[in-house]
């Protein structure tokens, strides 16, 4: 399918991605029309100089130098490189067929007019939208109003935040596309609307679908608004006007009467008068997005709607009263139109919308029309689009898939991957047809795919390298070990004690080889300490103290279906026991933060002690409420007459007779040694030095952590008894 991206930091392009396949939850659309939001998708895109951009704001240079820290100057320097190619998907408001549906969607058949809206449905032949951001059209709205809903929930969302009654006065500020929208909606509910703009064409334009009154906030605002108020003010003021000044919400606090409310709604600076507010006493209320449930994963991808007895104006509902008000023509959209494009002549719109002195408003893309066979809709996916002609391929010559387009792969992996002779990238697998695509041109893969069966079915390819969500890690690697391929899969190999019998038994019907991503094993002062605790003469004990206070919150990886903090990340550090300690873990016991509080998550923050068959302890402390400022991992290992630390990867001592200490101004992970031991391994016939039963270890330690803290009991460990 084709679709807009911008390229780098700055050009727009039409380009051709895989068509995305239905997720759970989600159905396809094919637009026939979509909105760009000018100033949502304008503020990503730079025309002016990297310069210019990096000084416009300055935390660009911060984020540089934190990656620096971690990844070295080589690799951050080549990702910095790599933006100037990399896609990103443009767009969020559009309207058009429903094509296909997941089973999980009942409630919309195949050829239903749906509007659509989210972050990521984006300017695209075929969109995938999330069922709670997917609302029917009613018979009397065409498609090229419907485009316009995702926008005008956001307005309705913040006339709602304004709590209007009948006869209160609202003064609009920014009449670009919301503040039209606002200033319809607010007089559809009864308010008396004042619309504000400096652009004599908006002006009129508001006078023209309905607003009462409508001048510039000049000097003379205040004064005329109080002439038509008997002195009040306005009851309230709403923001929809983007700036980089707080002079927008200033001259709303100026506006209101006493003790009357500010509702923001565009993007603008807020640093407030106290004074203003203090002797007006005035509410300043920041609009979010199109209502309850922005930015709530279970609402938007998982479908969990809030009962209207409890939330009457979700974001759907939202959605559907938008279109609701342009059927029954209370609210009119199409004089608002300034420009229509072609999907093809997608930069051409960005252009005009970005030109000083445009008068463009709203811009929308029309798409082909979709195919019709008879009286039905027809729907071919294209799910593999093909990068460039593929290689002649070498004897010897190794094929690797990626299945998942994430950071690790493209900081860590693919490079390596292109570091070694007689291996390359093949195919990239990703549900983001623009991720795939941007990783597989970078990277020199043949083609990039959406469905994942195009991949098992590819016998030119023999290791499929895994770096997807947590949650879907045992089910792909299964598959692609029954398919007859190598499998790298990053950790955690598994989420629960059936998954880890099941990779186990495929991996022994198979006769391919798997191994998991615990890079700890090859990274140098970790070798080096598992060296010195190798020559102890008794038990040893060791004290492992993560700080990992990025995985909380919304972060993906904090959520309990994807293995939350302990599965997910812990399982590292369990198996570095292991591997340091070369004895089983036998039994643990542990404590957690109070697990009643939302954040910070208790059972992401653990005290546990894990015994081992030879007498050693060690205590594994794992914490995401810790400060960033402080080292993310420090690993202490003492025996008779010995001891050795690393921490993060950059610092080591040993300390037997004298101390010694060691340090590196860049952390060295060992992700290229494990990979290159792996291919090895792989030419050789050979176990690989990480396997199945090395993943379902640490696994199995983890979840007995999770069952000892949760109750305060030990719990043992038994690793024949799960694989036998």
């Amino acid at each position: 399918m084709k679709q807009v991206l911008r390229k780098g930091l700055k050009h727009i392009v039409v380009d051709e991605v895989p068509d995305p396949a239905p997720a759970p939850h989600h159905v396809l659309v094919r637009p026939v029309y979509s909105l760009i939001s000018a100033g949502t998708e304008t503020a990503s895109i730079h025309k002016e100089s990297l310069l210019s951009s990096v000084a416009e704001n300055p935390s660009h240079l911060r984020k540089i130098y934190d990656a620096m820290k971690v990844a070295g100057p080589v690799r951050t320097v080549a990702e910095v490189q790599a933006k100037f190619s990399e896609y990103a998907a443009l767009g969020y408001s559009g309207a058009g067929y429903v094509v296909d549906r997941h089973p999980s969607v009942t409630d919309l058949e195949i050829g239903s007019r749906v509007a659509y809206g989210g972050e990521g449905t984006g300017h695209a032949e075929t969109v995938l939208s999330g069922r709670l951001l997917t609302a029917r059209i009613p018979d009397e709205v065409s498609f090229e109003e419907a485009c316009f809903t995702t926008l005008g929930a956001i307005a309705m969302h913040g006339v709602r935040m304004a709590n209007l009654g009948v006869g209160d006065v609202v003064a609009v500020v920014g009449m670009g596309m919301i503040g039209q929208l606002v200033a319809q909606i607010a007089r559809a509910q009864g308010a008396v609307v004042i619309a504000l703009d400096l652009r004599p064409d908006r002006i009129t334009l508001a006078e023209r679908l309905g607003a009462d009154h409508a001048f510039a906030p000049g000097d003379e605002a205040e004064r005329r608004i109080a002439a038509l108020t008997a002195g009040r003010g306005a009851d309230c003021v709403i923001v929809a006007a983007a700036a980089k000044s707080s002079a927008p919400v200033e001259l709303a606090l100026r506006l209101c009467r006493e003790r009357g409310r500010v509702v923001v709604v565009g993007a603008v600076e807020m640093n407030l008068s106290r004074d203003l507010m203090y002797v007006k006493e005035i509410d300043v209320v920041v609009s979010r997005a199109y209502g309850p449930g922005s930015y709530d994963p279970a609402y938007e991808r998982q479908a969990r709607d809030y009962p209207a007895g409890y939330v009457r104006w979700t974001e759907n509902r939202n959605m559907e009263e938008f279109l609701r008000l342009i059927a029954t023509k209370r609210v009119d959209v199409r004089p608002m139109i300034s420009h229509t494009f072609d999907l093809a002549q997608a930069s051409a719109a960005y252009d005009t919308i970005m030109a000083p002195g445009s008068n463009s408003l709203a811009v929308v893309l029309r798409y082909p029309d979709p195919a019709v066979s008879g009286s039905e809709l027809t729907f071919t996916p294209r799910r593999r689009v093909d990068l460039a002609p593929a290689a002649p391929r070498k004897s010897g010559d190794l094929k690797v898939a990626l299945v998942g387009a994430g950071n690790l792969a493209r900081w860590a992996h693919l490079p390596n991957i292109a570091k070694i002779d007689g291996v390359s990238l093949h195919a990239v697998y990703s549900a983001s047809g623009p991720r795939g695509a941007t990783y597989g041109k970078r990277f020199g893969a043949a083609y990039a795919s959406s469905d994942y069966q195009q991949i098992l079915d590819d016998k030119d390819i023999e290791i499929v390298l895994i770096v997807s969500r947590n949650q879907q890690h045992a089910e792909q690697a299964e598959a692609a070990l029954r398919a007859g391929k190598h499998v790298f899969l990053e950790k955690p190999m598994a989420l629960t004690e059936l998954e880890c019998r099941a990779l186990n038994t495929a991996v022994e019907e198979s006769g391919r080889l798997l191994t998991v991503g615990f890079n700890r094993r090859f990274a140098p002062f970790y070798v080096e300490q598992k060296r010195m605790l190798s020559r102890r003469s008794g038990p040893a004990v060791v004290n492992c103290r993560v700080n990992s206070p990025g995985l909380s919150g919304t972060y993906w990886a904090a959520e309990a279906a994807h293995g939350g903090a302990i599965l997910g990340e812990g399982c590292h550090f369990t198996d570095l026991l292991y591997w340091l300690l070369e004895s089983e873990p036998v039994w643990v016991s542990g404590a957690c933060l109070p697990t009643t509080a939302k954040e910070p998550i208790g059972d992401h923050n653990v005290a546990t002690t894990i015994g081992f068959a030879d007498g050693s302890v060690a205590n594994l402390t794992y914490c995401t409420i810790g400060s960033k400022t402080s080292a993310g991992e420090r690993v202490e290992g003492w025996a008779p007459g010995l001891g050795a630390i690393v921490e993060d990867f950059k610092w080591f001592q040993s300390r037997t007779g004298t101390r010694s200490t060691k340090s590196k101004w860049w952390p060295e992970k060992g992700y290229e040694q494990q990979m290159r031991g792996f291919i090895e391994s792989i030419r050789k016939g050979a176990a690989p030095a990480v396997s199945v039963r090395d993943g379902a270890r640490s696994t199995l330690v983890c979840l007995r952590i999770l069952e000892s803290v949760r109750d305060r009991t030990p719990r043992t460990v038994d690793l024949d008894a799960l694989l036998g």
